[in-house]
């Protein structure tokens, strides 16, 4: 029976191809309009958790009480055998070291006398080790508007900021003065092996990059790091993965006595990123669930108008001897076989756009350069992302709404009566 169907709906275009075509089209729309939605909530989760706090931020607890102090005194010591106890325990993570420190950068002139001044964030990060991926992160390719990446722990990036600032260039002597570990004084001289902007408004105003070996030396660290952060290996953030792993991880190390003790910090705990990440899995859920109701009234309204133009069929398919079930069951399994060829034929046309757009992603710099954020960090360019869930939602509007949508105009079979039937026929 179903061969049956089939074959007639292939040689019916009128039936099937152009209900396939709107199925098709409305599937593959709703996919990628949620992947997009997803994907461009990650990128701007990324953004934050790669400048300030990575899905996972191990640090000590007494760092956390005063982190914004940013006391290097009560930083993590022994920071590579906690980094293979990190690995070991939560695989689905990479955890990278880092330094975050402020101080002043003073530029010299000819003279080796200060020509000018400016306070600094600096951030020592893993670029030099094999199995690092923070070059990836931070973009390094992208970002670098002059000169080159850091080849040694001297070399230093600077914002084009703070560049335009100093009024200084690439190959430029830079030096650091600062507190060390220990809160002894510190000077320590840098080159400037190139210039960055992260197109991220103000955020890197006063920045500069080094590799954490560089800072390691410079601060008297070696061996230890202010925090750990870690990250997916996907780079798409999971809340409620974070919520148990940092909970688990906490459970484990709860020493109370000891505030050099380590204690996680997911993504949701720094800078009220918790109201973003619960907002923005509220508007997700609200804006999807409306676009979903939207498409299914569609799709339901197309099954319910095809039903409604084969009125005169049926009634001939009547007329003949065939029954009101038989009718009723044909039309809802010719639905299925439509609603189903469109729900794959648009699942894997949206999977596909989707996909494309999450490894070339669409770029809003010129816009956002526009608006001049100062204090949100927010993406240049947006990515889309696939997920497990859309290889099936289309069939919500697709094949559900589609069968709906049929059944509910095939219902008017059963109130045919065969006089009017013979009334219909003779016209």
């Amino acid at each position: 029976m179903i061969k049956f169907l089939a074959k007639g709906l292939i040689r019916d275009k009128t039936r099937s191809l152009f209900p396939t075509i709107i199925i098709t089209t409305t599937v593959a729309i709703v996919i990628f309009a949620l992947g997009f939605m997803r994907g461009m909530l990650n990128s701007v989760f990324l953004d934050t958790a790669v400048i300030i706090a990575g899905y996972q931020k191990v640090v000590t607890k007494a760092y956390k009480e005063e982190i914004q102090m940013l006391p290097l005194d009560l930083a993590l010591l022994d920071v590579e055998d906690r980094i293979s106890d990190l690995k070991r325990n939560y695989p689905n993570y990479f955890w990278s070291p880092r330094i975050n420190f402020g101080g002043l950068i003073d530029i010299p002139n000819d003279n080796k006398e200060t020509r000018s001044q400016s306070p600094v964030m600096a951030i020592g990060i893993d670029f030099f080790s094999n199995d690092s991926r923070q070059t990836e992160l931070w973009e390094l390719n992208k970002i670098i508007i002059d000169g080159n990446h850091p080849k040694s722990s001297n070399e230093i990036l600077i914002s084009s900021k703070l560049a335009k600032k100093l009024e200084v260039s690439t190959g430029q002597e830079a030096t650091f003065i600062g507190s060390t570990m220990d809160n002894a004084f510190t000077t320590y001289n840098f080159n400037i092996s190139g210039v960055f902007n992260l197109n991220k408004g103000q955020t890197d105003k006063q920045m500069i990059l080094l590799d954490i070996s560089g800072a390691q030396e410079a601060l008297d660290m070696q061996g230890a790091a202010t925090e750990i952060l870690g990250f997916t290996h996907d780079l798409f953030y999971n809340d409620n993965s974070a919520i148990e792993i940092r909970s688990n991880f906490n459970r484990t190390n709860n020493d109370s006595s000891d505030i050099y003790s380590p204690i996680m910090i997911a993504l949701r705990d720094t800078n009220q990123m918790g109201t973003m990440v619960d907002f923005s899995n509220a508007a997700l859920a609200v804006i999807g669930g409306i676009f979903l109701v939207i498409v299914m009234i569609v799709l339901w309204n197309m099954g319910l108008m095809n039903g409604l133009r084969r009125y005169g069929e049926i009634g001939l398919r009547l007329a003949m001897g065939e029954s009101k079930g038989q009718v009723y069951r044909s039309m809802i399994t010719e639905a299925i076989i439509i609603g189903l060829t469109g729900t794959v034929l648009g699942t894997g046309l949206g999977i596909s756009i989707t996909y494309y757009f999450q490894e070339n992603g669409i770029s809003y710099a010129e816009a956002l350069e526009e608006m001049a954020l100062t204090d949100m960090i927010m993406p240049n360019t947006f990515y889309s992302k696939v997920t497990p869930d859309l290889f099936y939602v289309g069939l919500l509007p697709g094949l559900v709404a589609t069968v709906l949508g049929t059944m509910l105009a095939g219902l008017a079979i059963y109130r045919r009566e065969m006089a009017q039937l013979f009334k219909e026929l003779e016209t």
